[in-house]
């Protein structure tokens, strides 16, 4: 198949380039050319920009796909302009959201029929912790209001995996296998759930290949803080021991830390970011990757990469000092 992917050079958009690369599909990415691109010289490159509306997207005139899978659009402008322009050009529209549109507290576990958060008012542009879900719901609605039955929508929670732009999994992952006492949050009874990026990508292309319709959640297994810890190396001989300490004391210390963003007490009220049903997508055919490969993955792209961590390890000796 004929596969248009807007953005294409970071994380899932990549993994997407990769998985689609793998199953015998013609790639063309469409992004502004900004980013570090060391994608296969196989991949047609299309630049532009989707902030300066129509006039952005001109590469993409006069050509035609059989499908295009939206990993990078944010805003309802930046989504509103490309699939006015592959309205005519494309079989499908693949949207890539985010669990982050589900309106909370609500009831458990989140299904694709849960609450949505209103839309973003068109003003509506910076993007931060309070606008990214209504941002996302209003570019869904425009997908879903051009393209009806070619469109699917996909609603990935956290995603982890090599190639992670974040700290807030690589941390863990990483920090586990190192020695000494490791500070982890709470009792290690909360619950943690992520999806690994290629189980994003693989489902991203079987909605295609399927030709499949509709809003899929995409979220992988959900473990105890104390067993993920585990399945990451901790508590073996010569890797870290797990020293439970207070969510509000770790805050504290580390107030800057986005690695403890992955946290989320199972009494939170938005404690459904950690319990979100993938029922409907395995019966699509979303397949998970087992938590182990994911960390152990995860553990050898950051190897000596040196990510910018907010908790070191000397504030990390120091905080346990203090006990």
């Amino acid at each position: 198949m004929k596969l248009l992917i807007l953005g294409g050079s970071q994380f899932i958009g990549r993994h997407l380039v990769e998985a689609a690369l793998l199953a015998g599909h013609q790639v063309t990415v469409f992004n502004r050319g900004r980013s570090p691109d060391d994608l296969p010289e196989g991949v047609e490159r299309l630049r532009g920009d989707r902030d300066q509306g129509a006039a952005g997207l001109s590469a993409l005139a006069d050509r035609n796909w059989d499908a295009c899978i939206d990993v990078s659009g944010y805003t309802p402008r930046q989504v509103r302009a490309s699939a006015e322009v592959l309205q005519q050009r494309v079989g499908r529209y693949v949207y890539i959201s985010s669990r982050a549109v589900y309106t909370e507290p609500c009831d458990l576990p989140i299904t694709e029929a849960s609450p949505l958060q209103a839309p973003a008012a068109k003003s509506v542009t910076e993007i931060d912790g309070e606008t990214y879900g209504p941002l996302k719901v209003a570019c869904e609605q425009i997908v879903a209001g051009l393209y009806a039955d070619a469109c699917t929508v996909l609603r990935p929670q956290i995603v982890a995996g090599p190639h992670d732009p974040t700290p807030r999994y690589p941390y863990w992952a990483e920090r586990a296998t190192l020695g000494g006492a490791m500070l982890a949050p709470g009792d290690g009874s909360d619950h943690l759930q992520v999806i690994d990026v290629r189980d994003v990508a693989r489902f991203a292309l079987r909605v295609v290949e399927a030709n499949l319709s509709g809003v899929f959640n995409l979220a992988g297994p959900r473990l105890t803080w104390a067993d993920f810890l585990r399945v990451c190396g901790a508590g073996q001989p010569g890797t870290a021991q797990m020293h439970w300490t207070d969510i509000e004391t770790l805050r504290q210390h580390f107030p800057d830390a986005e690695e403890l963003s992955l946290y989320v007490a199972d009494d939170d009220p938005h404690a459904g970011c950690m319990n979100v049903s993938n029922a409907r997508a395995v019966t699509a055919g979303l397949i998970l990757t087992d938590p182990a490969t994911t960390a152990r993955d995860t553990q050898a792209w950051s190897r000596n990469r040196e990510l910018p961590y907010a908790i070191t390890p000397e504030r990390e000796a120091q905080l346990l000092g203090q006990d």
